[in-house]
């Protein structure tokens, strides 16, 4: 991406300005202090500052002069809600997330995909008093790390499966020998058979995720339902009930996206 940054004269400001505005939708309602979107986003504290300065002048973030922390403006909310209408499927989707909660106990969750990355959109919580707490709304991973990712790539044609892993040659160094290449195309083919993907806490040990794809209209995995809870809950015994509980909420919310005329 970075020859495309120099080819195209402010793309690399454009590029920079928006991976903090996720950086602080990604903070929440609490915001995010200057030295933490400096440190996430690899940038100086004075180019974060500047570049935050700029957005905040045109309202897509706020500073809150209490805390100093920075969090989304309402600029953005208006935004939000215009591409809502075109892009927002959570409102098709919140009973079906919520139903799944209920059934297995666990905490479920509706990512939606974005380019390389997944963004978790809806998160209810189940009885089980157990709870991991890894995903929550507005959390990014990239696609294969967490079980909604996984889901997603496994059911990307293979060339673009193949760009992915071009594309983002640094999966292991970052995310640890799992996600290496060859062990993540080993998860992506288990994924493809099994129907839904088995996150065995990889990201946080002990905290296991199972994940289904959501398709859309041209059969397109675009979004993924997925269940998070304690490793214990996801045993042998539990596991195949859970992942066929999982794929049948799937199905129902990528029948339900089908049959909307947009």
């Amino acid at each position: 991406m970075e020859h495309e940054s120099r080819a195209v004269p402010g793309a690399q400001a454009i590029a920079r300005a928006a991976a903090l505005l996720r950086l602080v939708t990604a903070s929440g309602a609490g915001g995010a202090a200057l030295h933490e979107l400096a440190r996430s986003s690899g940038l100086t504290r004075s180019t974060t500052h500047r570049l935050l300065s700029a957005l905040r002048a045109e309202g897509l973030v706020d500073r809150d002069e209490a805390s100093t922390k920075w969090m989304p403006g309402p600029e953005l909310y208006l935004m939000g809600s215009v591409a809502a209408a075109r892009y927002d499927v959570t409102g098709l989707a919140r009973d079906i997330v919520r139903s799944l909660a209920v059934k297995t106990e666990e905490s479920a969750f509706l990512s939606v995909r974005r380019a390389d990355e997944t963004v978790c959109l809806v998160r209810e919580e189940g009885a089980f008093p157990i709870r991991s707490f890894v995903l929550s709304e507005g959390i990014r991973f990239p696609l294969g790390v967490a079980s909604a990712g996984l889901a997603i790539l496994a059911f990307l044609p293979d060339h673009d499966v193949d760009a992915y892993f071009d594309r983002h040659p640094r999966l292991e160094q970052e995310w640890g020998a799992p996600h290496g290449a060859a062990p993540l195309r080993a998860r992506l083919a288990e994924t493809k058979e099994r129907g839904y993907a088995v996150n065995p806490g990889l990201i946080v040990e002990g905290s296991w995720g199972l994940g289904a794809a959501v398709f859309d209209r041209s059969g397109r995995p675009e979004w993924a339902l997925s269940l998070t809870g304690v490793g214990f809950r996801f045993g042998p015994d539990r596991l195949p009930e859970l992942g066929r509980t999982l794929l049948a909420h799937a199905h129902q919310l990528s029948a339900r996206i089908a049959g909307v005329r947009r």
